[in-house]
């Protein structure tokens, strides 16, 4: 019997997707309190990008080489000592930030949530980072209440997507700023498009919307704090903006220690609309109950098919260079999954 060989995605260096190596790696084996699970799916991410390039906060101190992956979705084949919870062959789900883009790896028993057998594998996948994200943002940042007006700023990417989704469960009327091209699936998701290249979505609203959802950052999240009602909150996720400019970390994080400042400034006065800063990982790390509760939540929905993350398309590990390169051009309308048994 042939023995089973791990593939991994390294970065070598920091900087464009030539910094990709897809390789052969050493098969890993669990350790105390830890399962190795053969890898069925894992996401790409526009999160994968941002770490490529050096400009994520939470992997800045990552020597190189490392092993890209942000979220996995695998089935046990090993246990190691101290095990008990789990079993071999059980499906289960990860956020690990680092090195899933892999054929096997090694998880700790205690971070897993189990995955239904009857789901798909690529589709929770997309599950673990953008819709946990956004299922946090409705109902963990902004407690929101049905019947509330909602802009979500880059309606198209996953995270867009999966506050559409969830907004419309959570009886929300609901806004999305997109491209052209793509008004239509903002349409069949429930929500009213806005181009933002032809209109000006602080127009769109006479008195403002009562929450922003917004990941892109444009002009430090100016135009979309205008575009709130008195009262009004604004949920700020993520920086793309910055991102695509090509700036560096440190001004990065000069910018968000701003729009930390700027946050707790606002708080202060009475009435005033306010902005709340939101990270995956620091929620995770408060609440790692949340985060468990929260992905399960979203798992029954999707086996009950109340929800269904689109994914754009299964890769395999040699097309891997060429997602980043896409992710980096925009325009998708999904989420990129390597499957490691999937053959281009």
């Amino acid at each position: 019997m042939k023995e089973p060989r791990n593939r991994v995605v390294q970065l070598r260096r920091f900087g464009d997707a030539d910094g990709l190596e897809v390789m052969d790696a050493p098969m890993p084996t669990a350790g105390q309190g830890e399962v190795r699970v053969r890898v069925l799916a894992s996401g790409l991410e526009y999160t994968d990008v941002v770490i490529r390039r050096h400009l994520y906060p939470q992997t800045m101190r990552q020597r190189l080489p490392f092993v890209l992956g942000y979220d996995v979705v695998g089935e046990i084949d090993q246990l190691g000592d101290g095990v008990s919870d789990h079993h071999i062959g059980e499906r289960v789900a990860d956020m690990t930030v680092l090195g899933s883009n892999a054929a096997y790896r090694t998880l700790r028993a205690s971070d897993l949530t189990s995955v239904p057998a009857d789901v798909d594998a690529a589709e929770a996948a997309a599950l673990i980072l953008s819709w946990t994200t956004a299922y946090q943002l409705l109902h963990r940042a902004a407690q929101v209440r049905r019947g509330q007006r909602v802009l979500v700023q880059g309606a198209a990417g996953a995270v867009g997507q999966a506050l559409l989704v969830l907004g419309k469960l959570a009886g929300l009327e609901l806004w999305g700023t997109v491209r052209g091209e793509h008004a239509t699936l903002v349409r069949e998701l429930g929500a009213m498009p806005i181009d933002y290249q032809r209109e000006d979505f602080t127009r769109t609203l006479p008195g403002g919307f009562d929450v922003i959802f917004d990941g892109i950052g444009e002009d430090g999240y100016r135009r979309s704090f205008a575009a709130l009602k008195r009262g009004g909150l604004l949920c700020a996720y993520g920086y793309t903006a910055s991102v695509q400019a090509r700036r560096r970390l440190l001004t990065i994080l000069g910018w968000i220690a701003r729009v930390y400042v700027w946050r707790r400034l606002l708080s202060w006065l009475p009435g005033g609309k306010q902005i709340r800063v939101y990270s995956i990982n620091v929620m995770r790390a408060r609440h790692p109950h949340w985060f468990r509760q929260d992905l399960e939540r979203l798992l029954a929905l999707l086996a009950s098919h109340a929800i269904r993350p689109h994914v754009a398309e299964r890769i395999s590990f040699e097309q891997v260079p060429q997602a980043h390169r896409r992710l980096e051009e925009g325009g998708l309308d999904g989420k990129l999954v390597l499957c490691p048994e999937f053959s281009s």
